[in-house]
């Protein structure tokens, strides 16, 4: 269902796909038009969901309805995602968890876990760190962290370069887009059935969906900036801890055949209070390839976390 009276869909000519018991809505972000699928609202704490490369929203469509039987759930599409903005300028992470976080205040989201897969994982990092006080706790799955966790280079092993060859291919000028304009299906295809455990994971239509947001108007550019701007958000994010760590609750889920082997190992020196979880049976796909795991896994981690904020606010009370 489309809440059209929140805004007008920036992005028209790319078909909407419709998830029974949500609602598309366009949300301004700090002078970003944000797409956001929000489920009814319930009485349980707000749970926000932010996908990555080369997905939008859709990758979560599996795990939204499992979670929202417990939580008030809302994906994102990222500015440049999906059926959100693309502006010109900058997409260091820092940039874009400020339209992030200005949607959701939009929204009269108070406070809320954050879910996030891979470069949405980059925009949750960097929105932990500046909006700290606004969250819950956050999760975390199979993604290195500009600045943090991040390899500075790409191995030369091929064992392990197919994993990460594209970061630095992404950054040269001019040649992405000269060689994928056109040919953004294959690209997507590549990326969805290389990365996966089981290369039968997206059928067509997932993947013709996802490469039609990339060849909308926009949405390589902005594909690419995520990455080109890399350097920076890897510098606001030092610059940041150099305050001191996460104090939020973080989660780290890696999967048994995913790019970070240990997320919450690779996590613990950032943040006072990390814990891990490996799902087994995937590759780093893991909300598509078992969003099952993910949600018994994601609900776990917030019904453990809230019952302790809570004892621990009833405690404070009681001084």
């Amino acid at each position: 269902m489309t809440d059209s009276s929140d805004g007008q869909n920036p992005v028209p000519g790319l078909p909407l796909h419709d998830l029974a018991g949500f609602t598309h809505r366009w949300v301004e972000g700090d002078g970003v038009r944000l797409h956001v699928v929000e489920g009814d609202r319930s009485a349980g704490p707000t749970v926000v969901l932010l996908a990555g490369f080369p997905q939008t929203w859709w990758a979560w469509r599996t795990v939204m309805p499992a979670l929202a039987e417990r939580f008030h759930v809302i994906a994102v599409d990222l500015p440049g995602q999906g059926h959100s903005e693309r502006p010109h300028g900058s997409y260091d992470t820092h940039t874009v968890a400020a339209h992030v976080q200005a949607a959701l205040s939009a929204l009269d989201v108070p406070k809320y876990w954050l879910v996030a897969h891979d470069i949405g994982a980059w925009v949750a990092f960097s929105l932990a760190l500046k909006y700290e006080e606004r969250l819950h706790g956050v999760a975390l799955l199979d993604a290195g962290i500009p600045g943090i966790t991040l390899p500075e280079s790409v191995p030369l092993d091929p064992e392990r370069a197919w994993k990460t060859w594209h970061f630095a291919f992404h950054l040269v000028p001019e040649l992405p887009e000269t060689l994928l304009t056109g040919r953004e299906r294959d690209y997507v295809d590549w990326f969805l059935r290389a990365k996966t455990l089981s290369p039968d994971t997206f059928d067509g239509a997932e993947v013709d969906q996802y490469a039609a947001a990339i060849a909308a108007e926009g949405g390589l550019r902005a594909s690419l900036a995520y990455y080109r701007d890399a350097p920076r958000s890897a510098r606001a994010n030092r610059d940041a801890l150099g305050r001191g760590p996460l104090t939020v609750p973080v989660l780290g889920i890696s999967s048994s055949h995913g790019s970070i082997p240990d997320m919450a190992a690779s996590l613990g020196p950032w943040a006072e209070n990390t814990t891990g979880v490996v799902i087994p049976e995937a590759g780093h796909f893991i909300p598509d390839e078992q969003p099952g795991a993910v949600a018994e896994a994601l609900t776990a981690f917030l019904d453990h976390e809230h019952v302790g904020q809570s004892a621990v606010a009833t405690s404070r009370a009681h001084r």
